[in-house]
């Protein structure tokens, strides 16, 4: 797909230190580095080491609406990707993750509808989706949910997801704020922190040192994967030309398999059989794994905008481990 040129425009991305937030801050640098982008962020000195030059710092606590009501910001576009990612924080600390979740998305929907935005991204996730099966050679659409149990500690971050895009859609009805949901695949390749301990960072970590991959479920969830750039090219993409209240998927369809065909795929081909796939398996969750699910995401609805992912898991791996 072509690169998107949106002016000389004020752009606000929300969790800029992130690791999808920075790599936005980024790719969008480079598309035009005349545009203007504010950085939303906890802790000034931490994007000040990771962020290009130029780029407007604004330090904020986004889930403090009084904090949010007085910050001045002019914005054309908002992409927001600030939220909670470990998995660990949410079995912890599960009320305040979805406290933090939504509080945070509703402010920044409120600064959307006063700025009178142009458009609007927010980031959810794949597990809004919850347990789902798919037939043989099902791929599930933006339309179609599963279930998610309400009674499981880890369940405040999906639910929580879930409710951000009801939020997005009251928004968009309510006061017209041009708002679009990414549905984002499990997201890797270059650029991932060293410290990120998600499944695909740890098989990365036990080619690089040559040890056995640990698999501490059997491994039976389906995994849906994008590439980093394709990624970032379908947040654009969504961006600029889906369609306001609605939500996309963004995956790479070819790259959809378990865990556990994940974990043998990179023990033979990226570490070419020098290491194995061993299982030790936990009484309880204490690692903080999403629910099991076999989710098979659709590619189709972003695909129609004119995206095409082009990144494979191999290309991804050896993104990753070239770079720890």
């Amino acid at each position: 797909m072509s690169k998107c040129n949106i002016g000389k425009k004020n752009i606000l991305i929300t969790g800029a230190t992130g690791y999808i937030g920075s790599m936005l801050v980024k790719h969008i640098k480079g598309l035009d580095g005349d545009n203007k982008i504010i950085a939303a962020v906890r802790d000034r000195k931490k994007a000040e080491n990771m962020l290009p030059r130029g780029v407007d710092i604004v330090q904020a606590d986004l889930s403090d609406a009084a904090e949010m009501g007085k910050l001045e910001l002019e914005c054309d576009y908002i992409i927001h990707c600030a939220s909670v990612t470990n998995s660990a924080e949410m079995i912890s600390r599960p009320a305040e993750t979805i406290k933090s979740i939504v509080n945070t998305a509703q402010n920044v929907l409120e600064l959307a509808a006063k700025s009178s935005v142009k458009s609007m991204v927010n980031l959810s996730s794949m597990e809004v989706y919850g347990k789902i099966e798919c037939r043989d050679g099902q791929r599930i659409s933006e339309e179609e949910l599963g279930s998610i149990d309400i009674y499981n500690v880890r369940s405040c971050y999906p639910l929580g997801k879930r409710m951000v895009e009801n939020v997005c859609y009251s928004y968009f009805k309510e006061y017209g704020v041009p708002v679009k949901t990414a549905r984002l695949a499990q997201t890797f390749g270059r650029g991932v922190p060293s410290s990120d301990n998600r499944v695909f960072m740890q098989f990365a970590r036990a080619v690089k040192e040559n040890q056995d991959i640990i698999l501490h479920t059997m491994g039976n969830s389906m995994g849906n994967y994008c590439g980093i750039d394709d990624a970032l090219s379908g947040i654009m993409a969504i961006l600029h030309h889906g369609a306001d209240g609605e939500a996309y998927n963004v995956v790479n369809e070819d790259n959809t398999m378990t865990i556990r065909q994940m974990a043998v795929l990179v023990a033979t081909e990226v570490a070419d059989g020098k290491i194995n796939v061993r299982f030790d398996i936990p009484e309880s969750n204490i690692y903080g794994y999403a629910a099991e699910t076999g989710l098979r995401m659709s590619g189709r609805k972003l695909t129609g905008l004119g995206w095409k992912p082009s990144q494979d898991l191999l290309h991804m791996y050896r993104d990753v481990i070239g770079e720890l």
